[in-house]
């Protein structure tokens, strides 16, 4: 069953009990911030239904009080086997909440406790737009579309349409940067991220899931409007920035704070959306399509950091190994 007949017969079943009025994205590192373009569409988009991003952590022991019979929860956990993302599947099924499971394998113990379960492509050579953020973005489209209605549902499939040959084609075009980007930043012991807009979410990736879970850099995302409220004072020479450069709405706040480094800092990696072809994408919807073109050219600089510091992705001190 495809996320729109998902969605429809969602719909349907609330029709006499008010409608959708809620939708909750929840999740735990990679997986909640795939669902940040999601999140932040229904923000601007919407006018009747709310959005919530939850860890699922949080979620357990902090529920919003609107999780009932008006509410859609949306649950992603690639393995489909994170402790707390099952619990808090269970939690919105007992409050009589129907739940969307993403997941990579279906036959995991979080299917249990989802009530419409949905697939999405990865690995190498993976459809980008039947990826897992894509997936939940096309949730919170559907949510929208068949709620109040969305005048730029034509523009997302079109979209949709585009953004496998814009990723790998940028996945092209930065690969001789991704390795100079590694040469450059081997030794590093803190790498910040930075980013704003919808795409915040895979910057925010990049430092915790990568730079320190898998490479064991300190690292932490600064969001570009909050640069100059505290965060800019560590700005030097030595100090290094992966900047992420959106296309859209969001632009402007990202070039402001681009402007301030280069005039003060001198180590900045800058990933520009613009350069790399998201403006193929029209402008009403462009904002929701950098978190997928980020998320899957960070990789590209990831595999050389890692290949030239000889420490595979796959290292791990704690996670999967001790209890915690």
């Amino acid at each position: 069953m495809s996320i729109k007949q998902i969605i429809s017969d969602i719909v349907a079943s609330k029709t006499e009990k008010g409608g959708v009025k809620h939708v909750y994205y929840v999740a735990c590192g990679g997986s909640y911030a795939a669902f940040y373009p999601a999140k932040a569409f229904i923000e601007k988009e919407a006018t009747t239904v709310s959005v919530g991003l939850y860890n699922s952590g949080e979620f357990i022991h902090n529920p919003p009080v609107a999780l009932g019979e008006n509410a859609i929860v949306v649950v992603a956990s690639h393995k489909g086997n994170t402790p707390e993302t099952i619990q808090a599947a269970a939690l919105a099924q007992s409050r009589g909440v129907p739940v969307i499971g993403l997941t990579w394998v279906t036959d995991s113990p979080l299917v249990a406790h989802c009530d419409f379960v949905e697939s999405y492509s990865f690995g190498d050579g993976k459809d980008i737009a039947q990826e897992k953020t894509l997936k939940g973005l096309i949730s919170a489209v559907e949510i929208l579309h068949q709620t109040e209605g969305y005048a730029h549902y034509d523009d997302f499939q079109d979209g949709l349409s585009k953004i496998n040959r814009i990723v790998y084609r940028a996945c092209e075009h930065l690969s001789k940067r991704a390795a100079a980007f590694a040469q450059e930043y081997k030794d590093d012991k803190v790498i910040y991220t930075m980013a704003s807009g919808a795409g915040y979410g895979a910057a925010y990736l990049q430092s915790i899931c990568i730079f320190m879970e898998m490479q064991w850099i300190h690292s932490a995302c600064i969001h570009s409007g909050e640069f100059f409220h505290g965060p800019f004072e560590i700005t030097d020479a030595n100090t290094p920035f992966f900047f992420q450069f959106s296309e859209g709405s969001a632009r402007a706040v990202d070039e402001r704070a681009l402007n301030f480094l280069k005039k003060y800092g001198r180590r900045i990696e800058v990933v520009d959306a613009k350069e790399l072809g998201l403006s193929t994408i029209k402008p009403s919807v462009i904002d929701y399509f950098n978190h997928s073109l980020f998320n899957n050219v960070y990789p590209v600089y990831n595999r050389a950091l890692a290949e030239i510091r000889q420490h595979p992705l796959t290292t791990r001190r704690y996670m999967w190994k001790v209890e915690y």
